[in-house]
């Protein structure tokens, strides 16, 4: 599908560059806020930095992923091409 996250790159902080099958790029931020749950492991800064592709889907090597789909609505809603994770 057009919405198949195809790569992922560390930024800093808590930052992740992400490309979609489509050519569409944008920044993932993954605000502490978000964190709750079972994304709390996410709390760990270097645990973000260790994204990782699989199948076209955006996750960690504990197994957590993020809706490529959703990722992609928001990245290209966006004028700046910036999805940011956080509770409301």
């Amino acid at each position: 599908m057009y919405w198949d996250v195809l790569e992922v790159k560390y930024i800093a902080g808590r930052e992740l560059a992400v490309r979609f099958a489509d050519g569409l790029a944008g920044v993932l931020y993954i605000d502490r806020s978000f964190c709750t749950g079972v994304f709390e492991p996410l709390q760990n800064d270097e645990l973000v930095g260790h994204a990782i592709v699989n199948n076209g889907v955006l996750m960690w090597p504990n197994g957590l992923d993020l809706a490529p789909d959703t990722m992609y609505k928001e990245i290209k809603r966006n004028p700046n091409h910036r999805y940011e994770l956080r509770r409301k």
